[in-house]
């Protein structure tokens, strides 16, 4: 490995005659080079985790990520570009080594090391857990590791709180080694306007009072990841807060402002915009969105279509069990019956076969007695002979004699 390429595939793409022996020499032996005329930033690093984390998870044998130490952005060394700008972000790298950090690589000891951990850790099931140390311990395991994981939603969110605190962690480290200042954005209690301010004068030492005393924020935010409890965070003593409901907002991030990004530099920054289901453990996929339509094309496919199937029959029983209750005289005792029948008879297609069903319950048209309808007809014709309406007189009585 040389730098992160592969040695057979720089040879297939002629980089070994482009960059010659002494670029290859550059990565095997440490270069001890005095500084250039960089300007100097008046305060730490303000740098985003989630961009970091990605570039930690995706970083591999074919992918190089660098962090830049003095305004703190991301170069991903993307093999996809063209030959041309290759080599001019090469010979960038080579000109200010003393700039740019290679981001480390996750090696199969310390994935399989994440895995394990979390299973001792926050897996308290014992069939999980022997279930899943028995996919550590088979091929393919981070893969398979994750799709057992997203099948399981109970351990799902402990496995992304674990993994998200675990990488927190480790790029502190790195960080420290580096001896890096720095303050991860998502933790400064910093206005937007004042960050985008700070940003603005990363190098001027006469600044407003407002980015003074941002940056003295920056500066003691900075020098808590050099403290014992940054590595090791200790749980809060006490009695624990009531539980309320989590309402998890979508962090609002400031505008890059970058000043001394070079020329070969540029189609190589690393500056994605942050979603929740960007950043995944799997080595295949880039996103949590790609994980799961993978996770789709296995056995889930079925249990989808089976769920559709159910859906639309209970959508028609729902239908037909309204335009029953429309109907009058339809009562609940019916309907339950109706239902019955038509789970029954779901397998037959035919609407025809439904509805002879239905037809069974359904109440008649109340209509009259053939007796009744004689009677009825006698009346009229009666009424009708009779012509005139004969009233009984009324019988006034006789008035009594005055005495």
């Amino acid at each position: 490995m040389i730098g992160g390429y592969n040695i057979s595939y720089l040879k297939d793409r002629k980089f070994i005659d482009n960059i010659g022996s002494s670029f290859i020499k550059s990565f095997i032996e440490p270069v001890h080079m005095t500084k250039q005329n960089h300007p100097t930033p008046q305060n730490p690093l303000i740098l985003r985790f989630h961009r970091l984390m990605d570039a930690f998870a995706k970083s591999d044998d074919e992918r190089d990520f660098y962090l830049d130490t003095i305004e703190g952005f991301l170069v991903f060394a993307d093999l996809d570009k063209s030959l041309e700008e290759l080599d001019r972000l090469e010979k960038e790298l080579q000109e200010n080594s003393e700039r740019y950090r290679l981001i480390p690589k996750m090696t199969f000891y310390e994935t399989k090391k994440f895995m394990e951990g979390f299973v001792n850790e926050k897996v308290y099931d014992i069939d999980t857990k022997e279930k899943l140390l028995d996919i550590i311990g088979s091929k393919e395991a981070r893969e398979n590791f994750l799709e057992f994981i997203y099948d399981h939603l109970t351990e799902l969110e402990k496995w992304q709180q674990y993994y998200h605190e675990r990488s927190r962690i480790r790029i502190i480290e790195w960080l420290r080694t580096e001896e890096i200042r720095f303050a991860f954005e998502e933790d400064l209690d910093v206005t937007k306007t004042a960050l985008e301010k700070v940003k603005h004068y990363l190098f001027e030492t006469k600044v407003p009072k407002e980015v003074q005393s941002a940056r003295e924020e920056i500066v003691a935010k900075s020098k808590t990841y050099y403290s014992n409890e940054a590595l090791n965070p200790r749980p809060k003593r006490g009695r624990p807060p009531k539980q309320a409901q989590k309402v998890e907002l979508e962090p609002q991030y400031t505008v890059d402002v970058y000043k001394t990004v070079s020329s070969p530099i540029r189609p190589f920054l690393f500056n994605p915009d942050f979603t929740s289901s960007a950043v995944t453990f799997s080595a295949k996929f880039d996103t949590e969105a790609q994980l799961i339509a993978s996770l789709r094309g296995s056995s889930r496919v079925k249990i989808d279509s089976k769920l559709e199937a159910l859906s639309q029959r209970l959508e028609s029983l729902r239908h037909l069990s309204d335009r029953l209750k429309s109907t009058s005289g339809i009562g609940v005792e019916s309907e339950e019956k109706i239902i019955q029948a038509v789970s029954r008879q779901e397998s037959e297609a035919d609407k025809g076969k439904i509805a002879g069903i239905a037809k069974g319950f359904l109440p008649k048209k109340k209509g009259k007695a053939p007796k009744e309808k004689e009677e009825i007809q006698e009346m009229l014709q009666k009424k009708r002979k009779a012509g005139i309406k004969q009233v009984t007189p009324i019988k006034r009585g006789k008035k009594k004699d005055e005495g």
